[in-house]
Protein backbone atom coordinates (compact mmCIF):
# COMPACT_ATOMS: atom_id res chain seq x y z
CA UNK A 1 0.00 0.00 0.00
CA UNK A 2 1.40 3.44 -0.87
CA UNK A 3 2.43 5.73 1.98
CA UNK A 4 -0.23 8.01 3.43
CA UNK A 5 -0.29 11.66 2.46
CA UNK A 6 0.19 14.31 5.10
CA UNK A 7 -2.98 15.52 6.76
CA UNK A 8 -4.73 18.27 4.85
CA UNK A 9 -4.38 21.74 6.24
CA UNK A 10 -0.71 21.50 7.25
CA UNK A 11 0.50 23.15 4.07
CA UNK A 12 2.46 20.15 2.85
CA UNK A 13 2.41 18.54 -0.54
CA UNK A 14 1.30 14.98 -1.31
CA UNK A 15 3.45 11.99 -0.45
CA UNK A 16 6.01 11.26 -3.15
CA UNK A 17 5.23 8.57 -5.68
CA UNK A 18 7.21 7.27 -8.59
CA UNK A 19 6.56 8.55 -12.07
CA UNK A 20 6.39 6.02 -14.86
CA UNK A 21 9.52 5.87 -16.98
CA UNK A 22 9.00 6.86 -20.58
CA UNK A 23 8.70 3.90 -22.94
CA UNK A 24 10.11 4.05 -26.47
CA UNK A 25 7.68 4.26 -29.41
CA UNK A 26 6.50 0.88 -30.72
CA UNK A 27 6.53 -0.70 -27.22
CA UNK A 28 3.88 -3.46 -27.21
CA UNK A 29 1.65 -4.07 -24.16
CA UNK A 30 -0.60 -7.10 -23.72
CA UNK A 31 -3.79 -6.75 -21.69
CA UNK A 32 -5.55 -9.33 -19.51
CA UNK A 33 -7.59 -10.59 -22.49
CA UNK A 34 -4.34 -11.24 -24.42
CA UNK A 35 -4.96 -8.36 -26.81
CA UNK A 36 -1.85 -6.46 -27.87
CA UNK A 37 -1.55 -2.68 -28.04
CA UNK A 38 1.24 -0.61 -29.56
CA UNK A 39 2.39 2.65 -27.97
CA UNK A 40 2.98 5.80 -29.96
CA UNK A 41 4.40 9.11 -28.78
CA UNK A 42 3.78 10.27 -25.19
CA UNK A 43 1.26 13.12 -25.19
CA UNK A 44 1.42 14.21 -21.59
CA UNK A 45 1.39 13.36 -17.94
CA UNK A 46 -1.76 12.81 -15.89
CA UNK A 47 -1.45 12.48 -12.12
CA UNK A 48 1.39 10.02 -11.59
CA UNK A 49 1.24 8.27 -14.95
CA UNK A 50 2.16 8.97 -18.54
CA UNK A 51 -0.28 9.11 -21.44
CA UNK A 52 0.61 7.67 -24.83
CA UNK A 53 -1.10 7.61 -28.19
CA UNK A 54 -1.91 3.99 -28.97
CA UNK A 55 -3.47 1.61 -31.43
CA UNK A 56 -4.14 -2.08 -31.78
CA UNK A 57 -0.87 -3.87 -32.46
CA UNK A 58 0.04 -4.20 -36.13
CA UNK A 59 2.99 -3.64 -38.43
CA UNK A 60 1.97 0.00 -38.81
CA UNK A 61 3.48 2.82 -36.78
CA UNK A 62 1.14 4.58 -34.35
CA UNK A 63 0.43 7.93 -35.97
CA UNK A 64 -0.89 11.27 -34.81
CA UNK A 65 -4.44 10.16 -35.70
CA UNK A 66 -4.40 7.23 -33.23
CA UNK A 67 -7.90 6.65 -31.74
CA UNK A 68 -6.75 5.43 -28.32
CA UNK A 69 -4.59 6.53 -25.42
CA UNK A 70 -2.93 4.33 -22.82
CA UNK A 71 -2.31 5.51 -19.28
CA UNK A 72 0.73 3.87 -17.65
CA UNK A 73 1.72 4.01 -13.95
CA UNK A 74 4.17 2.10 -11.73
CA UNK A 75 2.07 -0.78 -10.37
CA UNK A 76 2.58 0.14 -6.70
CA UNK A 77 1.26 3.71 -7.04
CA UNK A 78 -2.44 3.06 -6.59
CA UNK A 79 -4.41 5.87 -8.33
CA UNK A 80 -4.91 4.00 -11.60
CA UNK A 81 -5.96 0.88 -9.67
CA UNK A 82 -8.79 2.85 -8.05
CA UNK A 83 -9.95 4.27 -11.37
CA UNK A 84 -9.78 0.88 -13.05
CA UNK A 85 -12.40 -0.52 -10.70
CA UNK A 86 -14.99 1.89 -12.05
CA UNK A 87 -14.08 1.33 -15.70
CA UNK A 88 -14.12 -2.45 -15.44
CA UNK A 89 -17.54 -2.50 -13.75
CA UNK A 90 -19.37 0.31 -15.51
CA UNK A 91 -17.60 1.42 -18.70
CA UNK A 92 -17.34 -1.63 -20.92
CA UNK A 93 -18.31 -0.75 -24.51
CA UNK A 94 -21.17 -3.26 -24.76
CA UNK A 95 -22.64 -2.02 -21.46
CA UNK A 96 -22.61 1.61 -22.63
CA UNK A 97 -23.98 0.66 -26.05
CA UNK A 98 -26.84 -1.30 -24.48
CA UNK A 99 -27.79 1.67 -22.29
CA UNK A 100 -27.72 4.06 -25.25
CA UNK A 101 -29.96 1.76 -27.28
CA UNK A 102 -32.53 1.27 -24.50
CA UNK A 103 -32.64 5.03 -23.79
CA UNK A 104 -32.60 6.03 -27.49
CA UNK A 105 -29.48 8.15 -27.10
CA UNK A 106 -27.14 9.35 -29.86
CA UNK A 107 -24.14 9.19 -27.55
CA UNK A 108 -23.26 9.00 -23.86
CA UNK A 109 -20.35 10.97 -22.42
CA UNK A 110 -18.77 8.11 -20.47
CA UNK A 111 -15.31 7.01 -21.70
CA UNK A 112 -15.18 3.41 -22.88
CA UNK A 113 -12.85 0.89 -21.25
CA UNK A 114 -10.93 -1.10 -23.87
CA UNK A 115 -8.50 -3.11 -21.79
CA UNK A 116 -5.92 -3.10 -19.01
CA UNK A 117 -3.09 -5.17 -17.62
CA UNK A 118 0.41 -5.29 -16.17
CA UNK A 119 3.61 -4.77 -18.12
CA UNK A 120 7.19 -5.54 -17.07
CA UNK A 121 10.24 -3.71 -18.34
CA UNK A 122 13.72 -3.44 -16.91
CA UNK A 123 12.71 -5.46 -13.85
CA UNK A 124 9.89 -3.02 -13.02
CA UNK A 125 6.13 -3.59 -13.17
CA UNK A 126 3.65 -1.11 -14.63
CA UNK A 127 -0.13 -0.99 -14.66
CA UNK A 128 -1.86 0.31 -17.78
CA UNK A 129 -5.35 1.06 -19.08
CA UNK A 130 -6.56 1.62 -22.65
CA UNK A 131 -9.12 4.39 -23.19
CA UNK A 132 -10.70 6.50 -25.90
CA UNK A 133 -8.74 9.49 -27.09
CA UNK A 134 -10.20 12.96 -26.40
CA UNK A 135 -9.60 16.57 -27.33
CA UNK A 136 -9.34 19.70 -25.22
CA UNK A 137 -10.93 20.16 -21.79
CA UNK A 138 -13.67 22.66 -20.94
CA UNK A 139 -11.48 24.55 -18.46
CA UNK A 140 -9.33 25.74 -21.36
CA UNK A 141 -12.47 26.75 -23.22
CA UNK A 142 -13.74 28.54 -20.10
CA UNK A 143 -10.56 30.61 -19.86
CA UNK A 144 -10.53 31.34 -23.59
CA UNK A 145 -14.06 32.79 -23.42
CA UNK A 146 -13.24 35.15 -20.54
CA UNK A 147 -14.46 32.75 -17.83
CA UNK A 148 -18.06 32.82 -19.01
CA UNK A 149 -20.06 30.39 -21.10
CA UNK A 150 -23.21 31.34 -23.01
CA UNK A 151 -26.42 30.42 -21.19
CA UNK A 152 -27.51 28.04 -23.94
CA UNK A 153 -24.20 26.17 -23.69
CA UNK A 154 -24.40 25.92 -19.88
CA UNK A 155 -27.87 24.39 -20.07
CA UNK A 156 -26.78 21.98 -22.81
CA UNK A 157 -23.79 20.87 -20.71
CA UNK A 158 -26.14 20.38 -17.77
CA UNK A 159 -28.34 18.10 -19.88
CA UNK A 160 -25.33 16.06 -21.05
CA UNK A 161 -24.12 15.66 -17.49
CA UNK A 162 -27.55 14.54 -16.28
CA UNK A 163 -27.36 11.76 -18.89
CA UNK A 164 -23.89 10.78 -17.70
CA UNK A 165 -24.74 10.93 -14.00
CA UNK A 166 -27.92 8.91 -14.38
CA UNK A 167 -25.90 6.19 -16.13
CA UNK A 168 -23.08 5.97 -13.59
CA UNK A 169 -25.54 6.26 -10.67
CA UNK A 170 -27.59 3.37 -12.06
CA UNK A 171 -24.35 1.37 -12.17
CA UNK A 172 -23.74 1.92 -8.43
CA UNK A 173 -21.18 4.74 -8.68
CA UNK A 174 -20.96 8.48 -8.08
CA UNK A 175 -18.23 10.61 -9.66
CA UNK A 176 -17.58 13.15 -6.85
CA UNK A 177 -15.25 15.44 -8.83
CA UNK A 178 -17.25 17.09 -11.63
CA UNK A 179 -15.54 20.22 -13.00
CA UNK A 180 -14.60 21.80 -16.30
CA UNK A 181 -11.08 20.30 -16.35
CA UNK A 182 -12.62 16.81 -16.09
CA UNK A 183 -14.89 17.41 -19.07
CA UNK A 184 -13.22 16.68 -22.40
CA UNK A 185 -14.46 17.20 -25.93
CA UNK A 186 -14.44 14.23 -28.29
CA UNK A 187 -11.33 13.96 -30.45
CA UNK A 188 -13.48 13.63 -33.58
CA UNK A 189 -16.67 15.52 -32.69
CA UNK A 190 -16.43 18.92 -30.94
CA UNK A 191 -20.14 18.74 -30.06
CA UNK A 192 -19.70 15.74 -27.79
CA UNK A 193 -18.40 16.09 -24.21
CA UNK A 194 -17.16 13.33 -21.89
CA UNK A 195 -16.75 13.16 -18.13
CA UNK A 196 -13.33 11.70 -17.27
CA UNK A 197 -11.10 11.08 -14.22
CA UNK A 198 -12.83 8.52 -12.03
CA UNK A 199 -10.07 8.50 -9.43
CA UNK A 200 -12.52 9.70 -6.77
CA UNK A 201 -15.47 7.63 -8.04
CA UNK A 202 -17.22 5.94 -5.14
CA UNK A 203 -19.37 2.81 -5.15
CA UNK A 204 -22.25 4.16 -3.09
CA UNK A 205 -24.44 1.05 -3.50
CA UNK A 206 -22.37 -2.15 -3.82
CA UNK A 207 -24.65 -4.97 -4.98
CA UNK A 208 -27.56 -2.54 -4.65
CA UNK A 209 -27.08 -1.93 -0.91
CA UNK A 210 -26.96 1.80 -0.13
CA UNK A 211 -24.22 3.13 2.13
CA UNK A 212 -25.40 4.79 5.33
CA UNK A 213 -24.86 8.46 6.17
CA UNK A 214 -21.80 8.69 8.41
CA UNK A 215 -19.60 11.70 9.12
CA UNK A 216 -15.85 11.05 9.29
CA UNK A 217 -13.69 14.02 10.43
CA UNK A 218 -10.66 12.48 8.72
CA UNK A 219 -12.34 12.77 5.32
CA UNK A 220 -13.64 16.34 5.53
CA UNK A 221 -13.45 18.50 2.38
CA UNK A 222 -12.62 15.68 -0.10
CA UNK A 223 -12.74 16.69 -3.75
CA UNK A 224 -12.04 20.00 -5.49
CA UNK A 225 -12.65 22.63 -2.84
CA UNK A 226 -14.76 25.18 -4.74
CA UNK A 227 -17.17 22.58 -6.13
CA UNK A 228 -17.21 19.78 -3.58
CA UNK A 229 -20.51 18.98 -1.89
CA UNK A 230 -21.63 19.86 1.63
CA UNK A 231 -21.65 16.12 2.39
CA UNK A 232 -17.95 15.95 1.48
CA UNK A 233 -17.18 19.03 3.62
CA UNK A 234 -18.66 17.09 6.56
CA UNK A 235 -16.60 13.97 5.83
CA UNK A 236 -19.54 11.96 4.48
CA UNK A 237 -19.03 9.57 1.57
CA UNK A 238 -20.45 10.99 -1.68
CA UNK A 239 -23.93 10.05 -2.85
CA UNK A 240 -26.16 10.86 -5.82
CA UNK A 241 -27.27 14.22 -4.45
CA UNK A 242 -23.58 15.14 -4.02
CA UNK A 243 -22.96 14.85 -7.76
CA UNK A 244 -26.02 16.98 -8.55
CA UNK A 245 -25.02 19.64 -6.02
CA UNK A 246 -21.56 19.83 -7.60
CA UNK A 247 -23.15 20.09 -11.06
CA UNK A 248 -25.24 23.01 -9.79
CA UNK A 249 -22.14 24.87 -8.59
CA UNK A 250 -20.41 24.23 -11.94
CA UNK A 251 -23.32 25.59 -13.99
CA UNK A 252 -23.54 28.72 -11.85
CA UNK A 253 -19.79 29.37 -12.15
CA UNK A 254 -19.82 28.78 -15.91
CA UNK A 255 -22.54 31.39 -16.25
CA UNK A 256 -21.46 34.07 -13.74
CA UNK A 257 -17.65 33.49 -13.74
CA UNK A 258 -17.09 33.22 -9.97
CA UNK A 259 -18.73 31.53 -6.98
CA UNK A 260 -19.27 33.53 -3.76
CA UNK A 261 -16.72 31.51 -1.77
CA UNK A 262 -13.88 31.60 -4.31
CA UNK A 263 -12.17 34.46 -2.48
CA UNK A 264 -11.14 32.17 0.40
CA UNK A 265 -10.48 28.74 -1.06
CA UNK A 266 -7.61 28.23 1.38
CA UNK A 267 -10.14 28.13 4.23
CA UNK A 268 -12.30 25.00 3.76
CA UNK A 269 -14.41 25.76 6.84
CA UNK A 270 -15.29 29.16 5.38
CA UNK A 271 -16.17 27.55 2.04
CA UNK A 272 -18.34 24.97 3.82
CA UNK A 273 -20.18 27.62 5.85
CA UNK A 274 -20.92 29.83 2.84
CA UNK A 275 -22.24 26.79 0.93
CA UNK A 276 -24.50 25.97 3.88
CA UNK A 277 -25.86 29.52 3.85
CA UNK A 278 -26.44 29.31 0.11
CA UNK A 279 -28.25 26.00 0.43
CA UNK A 280 -30.48 27.44 3.15
CA UNK A 281 -31.38 30.40 0.91
CA UNK A 282 -30.93 29.54 -2.75
CA UNK A 283 -32.57 32.80 -3.90
CA UNK A 284 -30.03 34.86 -1.96
CA UNK A 285 -27.22 32.71 -3.37
CA UNK A 286 -28.39 33.45 -6.92
CA UNK A 287 -28.59 37.17 -6.10
CA UNK A 288 -24.93 37.10 -5.06
CA UNK A 289 -23.99 35.61 -8.43
CA UNK A 290 -26.28 37.46 -10.85
CA UNK A 291 -27.97 40.82 -11.30
CA UNK A 292 -31.77 40.73 -10.99
CA UNK A 293 -32.28 40.97 -14.77
CA UNK A 294 -29.71 38.25 -15.55
CA UNK A 295 -30.75 35.73 -12.90
CA UNK A 296 -31.34 32.30 -14.52
CA UNK A 297 -34.52 31.03 -12.84
CA UNK A 298 -33.93 27.50 -14.13
CA UNK A 299 -30.67 27.17 -12.18
CA UNK A 300 -32.42 28.32 -9.01
CA UNK A 301 -35.17 25.75 -9.59
CA UNK A 302 -32.53 23.09 -10.29
CA UNK A 303 -30.74 23.77 -7.00
CA UNK A 304 -34.02 23.96 -5.07
CA UNK A 305 -34.92 20.51 -6.40
CA UNK A 306 -31.53 19.04 -5.46
CA UNK A 307 -31.91 20.58 -2.00
CA UNK A 308 -34.98 18.40 -1.34
CA UNK A 309 -33.02 15.15 -1.76
CA UNK A 310 -32.05 13.09 1.27
CA UNK A 311 -28.77 11.17 1.40
CA UNK A 312 -30.19 7.94 -0.04
CA UNK A 313 -32.83 9.40 -2.39
CA UNK A 314 -32.84 8.58 -6.08
CA UNK A 315 -32.94 11.87 -8.01
CA UNK A 316 -35.78 12.64 -10.43
CA UNK A 317 -33.46 12.94 -13.43
CA UNK A 318 -36.26 13.65 -15.92
CA UNK A 319 -37.66 16.43 -13.75
CA UNK A 320 -34.22 18.02 -13.58
CA UNK A 321 -33.91 17.74 -17.37
CA UNK A 322 -37.30 19.41 -17.79
CA UNK A 323 -36.12 22.34 -15.63
CA UNK A 324 -33.06 22.90 -17.84
CA UNK A 325 -35.07 22.42 -21.05
CA UNK A 326 -37.53 25.07 -19.82
CA UNK A 327 -34.53 27.37 -19.34
CA UNK A 328 -33.56 26.87 -22.99
CA UNK A 329 -37.11 27.63 -24.09
CA UNK A 330 -37.18 30.83 -21.99
CA UNK A 331 -34.28 32.26 -24.01
CA UNK A 332 -35.69 31.13 -27.35
CA UNK A 333 -33.19 28.31 -27.77
CA UNK A 334 -33.32 24.54 -28.04
CA UNK A 335 -30.89 21.70 -27.61
CA UNK A 336 -29.69 21.37 -31.20
CA UNK A 337 -26.69 19.13 -30.36
CA UNK A 338 -24.28 21.97 -31.24
CA UNK A 339 -21.98 23.30 -28.52
CA UNK A 340 -21.05 26.93 -29.18
CA UNK A 341 -18.22 28.36 -27.05
CA UNK A 342 -18.35 31.90 -28.40
CA UNK A 343 -17.36 34.77 -26.10
CA UNK A 344 -20.17 36.13 -23.97
CA UNK A 345 -21.39 39.70 -24.49
CA UNK A 346 -22.16 41.59 -21.29
CA UNK A 347 -25.43 43.40 -20.65
CA UNK A 348 -23.95 46.70 -21.87
CA UNK A 349 -22.90 45.16 -25.17
CA UNK A 350 -19.21 44.87 -24.38
CA UNK A 351 -17.27 41.62 -24.46
CA UNK A 352 -15.31 40.14 -21.55
CA UNK A 353 -12.90 42.55 -19.90
CA UNK A 354 -9.22 42.25 -20.67
CA UNK A 355 -8.55 41.19 -17.10
CA UNK A 356 -11.04 38.35 -17.47
CA UNK A 357 -9.46 37.23 -20.71
CA UNK A 358 -6.03 36.93 -19.12
CA UNK A 359 -7.16 35.32 -15.88
CA UNK A 360 -4.94 32.43 -14.89
CA UNK A 361 -6.13 29.02 -13.78
CA UNK A 362 -6.03 28.43 -10.07
CA UNK A 363 -3.30 26.07 -8.98
CA UNK A 364 -4.17 22.78 -7.37
CA UNK A 365 -2.66 21.00 -4.40
CA UNK A 366 -3.58 17.33 -4.11
CA UNK A 367 -3.68 15.43 -0.86
CA UNK A 368 -4.36 11.80 -1.66
CA UNK A 369 -4.50 8.49 0.10
CA UNK A 370 -5.19 5.23 -1.66
CA UNK A 371 -5.37 1.54 -0.94
CA UNK A 372 -5.54 -1.47 -3.23
CA UNK A 373 -7.60 -3.33 -0.63
CA UNK A 374 -11.31 -3.73 -1.29
CA UNK A 375 -14.20 -4.66 0.94
CA UNK A 376 -17.68 -5.39 -0.47
CA UNK A 377 -16.58 -4.08 -3.83
CA UNK A 378 -15.53 -0.63 -2.64
CA UNK A 379 -12.06 0.57 -1.57
CA UNK A 380 -11.47 -0.08 2.14
CA UNK A 381 -9.56 3.17 2.40
CA UNK A 382 -10.93 5.42 -0.27
CA UNK A 383 -8.61 7.70 -2.16
CA UNK A 384 -8.86 11.06 -0.53
CA UNK A 385 -8.10 14.32 -2.19
CA UNK A 386 -8.25 17.86 -1.00
CA UNK A 387 -7.65 19.96 -4.05
CA UNK A 388 -7.28 23.49 -2.87
CA UNK A 389 -6.95 26.08 -5.52
CA UNK A 390 -5.13 29.26 -4.60
CA UNK A 391 -5.79 32.34 -6.65
CA UNK A 392 -3.03 34.75 -7.51
CA UNK A 393 -4.75 38.07 -7.02
CA UNK A 394 -3.49 41.29 -8.50
CA UNK A 395 -4.52 44.32 -6.45
CA UNK A 396 -4.37 47.67 -8.18
CA UNK A 397 -4.96 51.07 -6.69
CA UNK A 398 -6.11 54.00 -8.76
CA UNK A 399 -5.77 57.23 -6.73
CA UNK A 400 -8.27 59.95 -7.36
CA UNK A 401 -6.85 63.07 -8.87
CA UNK A 402 -7.11 66.01 -6.49
CA UNK A 403 -5.46 69.39 -6.17
CA UNK A 404 -3.03 67.96 -3.63
CA UNK A 405 -2.03 64.88 -5.60
CA UNK A 406 1.74 65.03 -6.31
CA UNK A 407 2.82 65.00 -9.91
CA UNK A 408 4.22 61.62 -10.97
CA UNK A 409 6.90 61.34 -13.62
CA UNK A 410 9.01 58.52 -15.03
CA UNK A 411 11.78 59.61 -12.66
CA UNK A 412 9.67 59.31 -9.53
CA UNK A 413 11.41 56.83 -7.14
CA UNK A 414 9.63 53.51 -6.51
CA UNK A 415 9.63 54.22 -2.75
CA UNK A 416 7.79 57.47 -3.34
CA UNK A 417 5.24 55.69 -5.52
CA UNK A 418 4.51 53.24 -2.71
CA UNK A 419 4.12 56.11 -0.21
CA UNK A 420 1.69 57.85 -2.57
CA UNK A 421 -0.36 54.66 -2.91
CA UNK A 422 0.17 54.39 -6.67
CA UNK A 423 2.54 51.43 -6.75
CA UNK A 424 0.61 48.23 -7.52
CA UNK A 425 1.39 45.37 -5.19
CA UNK A 426 0.75 41.78 -6.29
CA UNK A 427 -1.14 39.61 -3.82
CA UNK A 428 0.42 36.58 -2.29
CA UNK A 429 0.12 33.24 -4.07
CA UNK A 430 -2.07 30.97 -1.95
CA UNK A 431 -1.67 27.20 -1.87
CA UNK A 432 1.42 25.08 -1.86
CA UNK A 433 2.75 21.94 -3.38
CA UNK A 434 3.16 20.82 -6.93
CA UNK A 435 0.08 21.34 -9.11
CA UNK A 436 -1.43 18.31 -10.71
CA UNK A 437 -0.83 18.46 -14.44
CA UNK A 438 -3.92 17.90 -16.53
CA UNK A 439 -3.46 16.89 -20.16
CA UNK A 440 -5.72 16.22 -23.08
CA UNK A 441 -6.16 12.58 -23.93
Amino acid sequence: MPPKAQAAGKGRGPAKRKLAEEFPPEEVLTDTSKKSWKLGAPIGQGGFGLLYLANENSSKTVGADAPYVIKVEPSDNGPLFSELKFYMRAAKPDLIQSWMKSHKMKYLGVPKYWGSGLHEKGGKRYRFMVMDRFGTDLQKKFEETGRRFPRKLVLQLGLRLLDILEYIHEHEYVHADIKASNLLLSHNNPNQVYLVDYGLAYRYAPEGVLKEYKEDPKRCHDGTIEFTSIDAHKGVSPCRRSDLEILGYCMVQWLCSKLPWEDKLQDPLYVRDVKLQCRDNVSEFMSKCFSSQDKPNELQKFMEEVKTLSYTDKPAYQKLRSILEAGLKSIGAKDDDTLEFSSVVSSNGAGPSSSAKTSKRKKVVDYKEESDDEVDGSPAKKKRSLRKKGVKEMKTASPKKTATTPKITAATPKKALVEMGTQTTPGLKRGRGRPKKKQNH
